[in-house]
């Protein structure tokens, strides 16, 4: 009984995780989609502006010329090419789901964030919320891997192997799948899909999922690149598996 209740709480809590971060990535979405649409119609007038007079513009037109264009980059809005660019969110779904999980995970890369009032203010009590959500998320996970490893430990027990070996044994065991299904294979993963080099991948996979989060490489956002349509919700999902292991790696 004890057993079957905690299979209820973890699927409870598994569920609940995921609508959490589902209903934050669509309030998200809702709050900052508009606001992008207005800053993207905006560019590419500036773009069009500058096109029709750059022949006689003054050095100060010039110079708040550049300012407007950095701003816009800084912003991810790249009036490069035509107007289908207005088409393309950054918060889209799936875009919003990723943005969701690197919040409640307090990677943060900092390539996406909130810009309007509602959007950041509803930023704060997500994360207030979510971050601790994530940590019991994660120690649940963990519980449950390290269950696996319990059983793996008793098989080798009752295969007649000491209780230091088996500790090893497991140990290793876990650090070596770990490694090659957290890093060793998604890196493989990424070159493919993104173009990097393979220690760009090992790199990308280490500063992810130690929740460093530098921002300087980012899933799914270089420009002209075809990514299949939930690309970055795999990746987050990648994410949150790949810390629930490291959580379990400083349990064992």
């Amino acid at each position: 009984k004890a057993m079957c209740s905690g299979k209820l709480q973890t699927g409870l809590l598994v569920a609940g995780y995921f609508i959490y971060l589902l209903v934050g990535a669509a309030v998200f979405q809702a709050l900052e989609r508009t606001a992008e649409k207005q800053e993207k119609i905006a560019a590419a007038q500036m773009k069009e502006a500058f096109l029709q007079n750059f022949t006689h513009l003054t050095v100060a037109e010039m110079e708040q010329f550049m300012k407007n264009l950095t701003e816009a980059i800084q912003n991810r809005v790249y009036p490069v090419g035509n107007e289908s660019q207005t088409e393309d969110s950054n918060w889209d779904f799936s875009n919003s789901f990723f943005f969701a999980g690197t919040v409640v995970s307090t990677i943060g890369y900092g390539t996406l964030h909130p810009k309007t009032a509602g959007g950041q203010i509803f930023c704060v009590f997500f994360a207030l919320f979510g971050i601790p959500l994530n940590i019991v998320f994660l120690h649940r996970v963990g519980k449950m891997l390290s269950l696996l490893c319990k059983k793996l430990g008793i098989f080798l027990y009752e295969k007649g192997m000491r209780k230091k070996k088996i500790k090893f044994l497991t140990l290793l065991f876990f650090l070596a799948t770990g490694i090659l299904v957290f890093l060793c294979l998604p890196s493989l993963f990424f070159q493919i899909t993104e173009g990097w080099s393979y220690s760009e991948g090992i790199y990308f996979a280490f500063i992810t999922l130690s929740t460093i989060g530098f921002g300087d490489y980012v899933v799914g956002k270089q420009p002209g690149r075809n990514y299949f349509s939930y690309y970055r919700m795999l990746v987050a999902i990648w994410i949150l598996f790949g810390l629930a292991w490291i959580a379990l790696l400083f349990n064992l």
